[in-house]
């Protein structure tokens, strides 16, 4: 049978996995990790996807490979195939002024223009925002950019043979797809097309762009023959692995918190919380981020002085409501609601309650009221959830998957852990291979919490998320 790759590039490490293309088992696979910081040489991407390969095996007795990549980080190309300097990723905020400048030049009503126009109000993250900075704070680099693409679109590239000297035949062969396009700002989910209008007015000038490819568009080849799949950003990536489809939203909580739906229609959000992308197969991705998910219960577990484990263990000794404690987890500031400069507070203290284990469930409890805001966010557009699937490293902790569907009044679906975005890319080269997406079993392992019982639905309502 033949194999798929599928690359997960994403902020901190490069993971490849080689599976069936017919039944999506797992052959082999491999791990690298990343420079850190949020300016970073893309060549060591490259090294790092090599790495991973060699890790796994390698590529070449593979028929199909797809790379998801983490969304938004600005690479910049000069005439011969060069990158022009270190790219910003999604987390470098020196962007954050010209965002701001990005809406109000729009005019007093400019957030809703940007939400219509590009589907997304500019935040610091994404890439027309970084261009602006590139035009304003390094002119002589901006002049040089002759093509601008996405981390997933330049790795794409490099496996297909291209990169320094390639020249202006390299600079047409840029591909990309519709989700990771989605979230540069300068490319519109509704109609399908690129905004020249935003680049005149962020680079200054229209670079090549990649092309947009379907969801089953073949793009290029490696040089050993493999069909290069179109790739995606990460969240539509992850959305392929866990076997999303429309009606579903999935709650995603790492680092950051993420909440997302599979939607058929594209979306709007004027207030900027809710961002309209699209998703790896044709249909649209309304996405919510938080700032602050599974570090606020590394941080809780540090002062307390136990394990993660222990620290699940810990929280469900607790009543539902911690006693009266209430932990509003902004420990970074927070996106879902935008206060960038908030900080973290602990309401309700009493000497009766101020106890680890009310401390332990206060901080499950923070932060899956947290995570309701931004499905909330997410819902307000008029998106139904036919199921909930809970992913990322703090969904292993029973004390989340219990707190996150008693706060969501919500049964809620935990896959077996495992490499969700990568999964999805090798799901997407099987897909470009065949010309249909594979029904691979995905989700046989998955745990469903029960629908939560009327009673604790009340209490949570009257005593944890009323009170937060």
């Amino acid at each position: 049978m033949p194999l798929v790759a599928g690359v997960d590039s994403s902020t901190q490490s490069c993971k490849v996995v080689i599976r069936d293309a017919d039944t999506g088992a797992l052959h082999r696979q491999g791990t690298a990790g990343h420079a850190p910081g949020t300016e970073v040489d893309p060549e060591t991407w490259w090294r790092a996807l090599n790495e991973a390969a060699d890790a796994a095996g390698g590529l070449d007795d593979v028929a199909a490979v797809a790379v998801s990549g983490q969304q938004h980080g600005m690479v910049c190309l000069d005439a011969a195939g060069a990158v022009v300097r270190p790219a910003l990723l999604w987390n470098d905020t020196r962007s954050a002024a010209a965002a701001e400048n990005l809406v109000a030049e729009a005019g007093p009503d400019g957030a809703r223009y940007w939400a219509a126009t590009s589907g997304t109000v500019p935040v610091a993250s994404i890439t027309a925002a970084k261009l602006r900075w590139l035009a304003e704070n390094e002119p002589e680099n901006a002049a040089r950019t002759a093509a601008v693409c996405l981390p997933h679109d330049w790795l794409s590239w490099r496996l297909a043979g291209y990169g320094p000297g390639s020249g202006a035949n390299g600079l047409a062969a840029l591909r990309t797809d519709r989700s990771d396009a989605s979230g540069t700002g300068y490319w519109s989910p509704a109609t399908g097309e690129y905004l020249p209008e935003v680049l005149e007015a962020t680079l200054g000038h229209v670079p090549v762009l990649p092309v947009v490819l379907g969801p089953l568009e073949a793009g290029l080849r490696t040089p050993a023959g493999a069909v290069i799949a179109p790739g995606s950003g990460d969240n539509a990536g992850a959305a392929l692995g866990v076997g999303a489809g429309v009606g579903d939203i999935v709650v995603s909580v790492g680092t950051s918190g993420t909440v997302f739906a599979v939607a058929d229609a594209p979306t709007a959000d004027a207030t900027g919380l809710v961002a309209g992308f699209a998703d790896a197969t044709g249909n649209f991705l309304p996405l919510a981020c938080t700032l602050n998910a599974s570090r606020v219960f590394d941080a809780t577990a540090a002062v307390l002085g136990v394990e993660l484990a222990a620290l699940t263990d810990l929280a469900l000794t607790a009543e539902p409501g911690a006693g009266g404690l209430s932990l509003i987890p902004y420990f970074e500031g927070e996106r879902t609601p935008n206060l960038p400069e908030a900080k973290a507070s602990l309401h309700g203290m009493t000497l009766a309650n101020y106890a680890p284990a009310n401390l332990a469930r206060a901080a499950f409890e923070g932060v899956a009221c947290s995570l309701a805001d931004a499905f909330q966010a997410v819902t307000g557009l008029g998106i139904a959830a036919q199921r909930v699937i809970l992913v990322g490293g703090g969904a292993r902790s029973a004390a989340m998957q219990q707190t996150l569907s008693a706060v969501l009044g919500l049964p809620v679906e935990v896959p077996e852990p495992g490499e969700y975005v990568a999964d999805g890319a090798a799901r997407q080269a099987a897909a470009v291979l065949s010309g249909g997406w594979p029904a691979w079993k995905t989700q046989d392992s998955a745990t469903v919490t029960a629908a939560p019982e009327p009673e604790l639905l009340e209490r949570y309502r009257a005593a944890v998320r009323r009170q937060y």
